[in-house]
């Protein structure tokens, strides 16, 4: 779930020293690996406020579990329980026997998604896809566009013809449940159909230093319209969303509630705010992390997810969808034709 700016450039300053200084250096061996995994997360990772973190802690708990002795099984084993403690699923320890990832964020939830019931019962299979992308019209005359991830893109010619064919429908539904992110810069293509004017979508906020509060002050960053002459979007607009939307995906709906003619039907996304960076430990694993927080165009965070809009929080109802009913599509039709 890479996570993208056209700003990039400007986050380069994330980790580059500003002034000469000694570098901590690490045996290859439980503890120094161990240690080092330790220091760079201490350093540079970007929620422990956020998160009220007692890094200190953590590390001197499982510091207690590291031995010379243990296998290279065992230490990934402690080093990702370790990790769990920070609640964040864009955190990774990649070995050649395993990868790490924190699943509580959206394990304890509901899935509220079933592509089946609605390629099959709103549409009976006669949908069109473009890429990873499918849409079509649904019986109330309201537009739907599937977007299952951000990994991907489409150009503006391809849009053009996706709102073009949707054009003369009374309103629109975007479906990014289990959209679980992508590129930052792959969510304005699309967000630059709903907005006539340079718009503030965020800010970010980056490290300036290895302390746990050194952070620059929000800066902000803006999306432009679509090209002159394309469909923009002015009528009604449904964003479905579960706890599986996430990262990017979770970007765009942080963006898209603030816009007027824009309702957010479903469940409270699942965050993923931080931009990810990625660093390696002596032993060569690769450690991939949050490290520099996105904030809503209000300057709120939302790692923790985006909530929908008031009157619009919708589970699927499992005895509806046994009987070909997504209860939370049904809720956004409504809601749009009322």
């Amino acid at each position: 779930m890479r996570i993208l700016l056209k700003t990039a450039s400007l986050l380069l300053t994330l980790f580059i020293p500003t002034s000469c200084h000694e570098i901590d250096t690490y045996d290859n061996d439980p503890r120094g690996n161990f240690e080092a995994l330790c220091n760079i997360l201490d350093q540079h990772y970007c929620f422990f406020r956020e998160k009220n973190i007692d890094w200190d802690n953590i590390h001197t708990r499982y510091s207690s579990m590291i031995s010379s002795e243990m296998n290279s099984r065992e230490l990934f084993q402690v080093c990702s329980d370790m990790l769990d403690e920070l609640r964040d699923g864009h955190t990774n320890l990649s070995s050649p026997f395993a990868t790490s990832y924190y699943r509580e964020w959206w394990s304890d939830y509901p899935q509220n998604y079933n592509a089946r019931i609605i390629e099959q019962y709103y549409f009976n299979f006669n949908y069109t896809s473009l890429g990873a992308y499918y849409y079509g019209i649904l019986p109330q005359n309201v537009g739907y566009i599937r977007c299952p991830s951000f990994e991907y893109t489409l150009g503006d010619g391809n849009w053009e013809y996706i709102f073009s064919f949707l054009a003369t429908c009374d309103a629109l539904i975007i479906d990014v449940r289990d959209n679980g992110g992508g590129r930052m810069d792959y969510v304005e293509p699309l967000v630059s159909r709903f907005i006539t004017q340079r718009t503030l979508v965020g800010y970010i906020s980056h490290k300036t230093g290895p302390g746990h509060d050194d952070f620059s002050q929000p800066y902000p960053f803006y999306y432009n319209p679509a090209p002159d002459g394309a469909v923009i979007w002015e009528k009604p607009v449904a964003v479905l969303t579960n706890r599986s939307t996430f990262s990017a995906a979770n970007n765009f709906v942080s963006i898209m509630k603030q816009l007027p003619q824009v309702i957010i039907v479903g469940a409270a996304t699942g965050g993923g705010s931080g931009m990810p960076f990625s660093s390696e430990l002596p032993n060569g694993w690769g450690i991939r992390f949050s490290a520099c927080s996105v904030l809503d165009a209000q300057g709120n965070p939302t790692e923790w997810g985006v909530d929908p809009s008031q009157g619009c929080a919708v589970d699927m109802d499992p005895q509806a969808a046994l009987n070909g009913h997504d209860t939370i599509l049904d809720h956004a039709i409504a809601t749009l034709l009322r």
